[in-house]
């Protein structure tokens, strides 16, 4: 099960755990209600699982790649590393799956605190376009991922501060729908 927690606000190693003292865990509900969707997976049947496929149909996720983040493999990997953690948002869900290793996604909160999310193999996430996030290996330093896309595969970020964008103010009416008690979906 997915492990998520408010950060600290220190500047140290990003691939550290940060988490408050104490520990304020944020539950896969309130995750929900900032659009982050999750899902557990069988990683070691990714190539024939029938779950995955039902998700992807479902969802329309038809485009796929697959990043392997590790220093020996991934071109350019400290320029790499500091782009993903960077903060940015997207045009488009960000789906993401993991195969094998480690790693953090973060993002901002309604009060635009940060939200660590600790995902590992088997881990399926989904952020909302238009969220504020980042990405970093965690201690481990390698993860390989699927990218799963609406069509064919793209990879813009947009770096904060984009607020202008409609996608973010989509969001951002998403967020107060939530707030407010109305169902709302982006």
């Amino acid at each position: 099960m997915v492990e998520s927690w408010y950060m600290d606000e220190s500047q140290e190693d990003p691939q550290k755990e940060h988490r408050r003292r104490p520990n304020e865990p944020v539950s896969l509900q309130q995750l929900r209600r900032l659009g982050v969707v999750y899902w557990k997976l069988d990683a070691d049947r990714y190539e024939n699982d029938p779950e995955l496929e039902k998700i992807r149909k479902e969802n329309n996720y038809t485009g796929m790649d697959i990043i392997t983040i590790d220093k020996n493999k991934l071109p350019n990997y400290e320029e790499k590393i500091k782009i993903f953690y960077e903060e940015h948002l997207h045009l488009d869900d960000e789906i993401r799956y993991i195969l094998e290793g480690s790693g953090y996604f973060d993002v901002r909160d309604k009060d635009d605190k940060w939200v660590r999310i600790a995902v590992e193999k088997g881990d399926m996430i989904t952020l909302p376009a238009g969220i504020y996030h980042r990405f970093t290996l965690d201690e481990s330093n390698y993860v390989k991922a699927m990218r799963l896309f609406f069509g064919e595969p793209v990879w813009t970020a947009y770096n904060r501060p984009v607020d202008h964008l409609p996608v973010r103010k989509q969001y951002q009416q998403f967020l107060a729908q939530i707030v407010e008690g109305a169902p709302g979906k982006i």
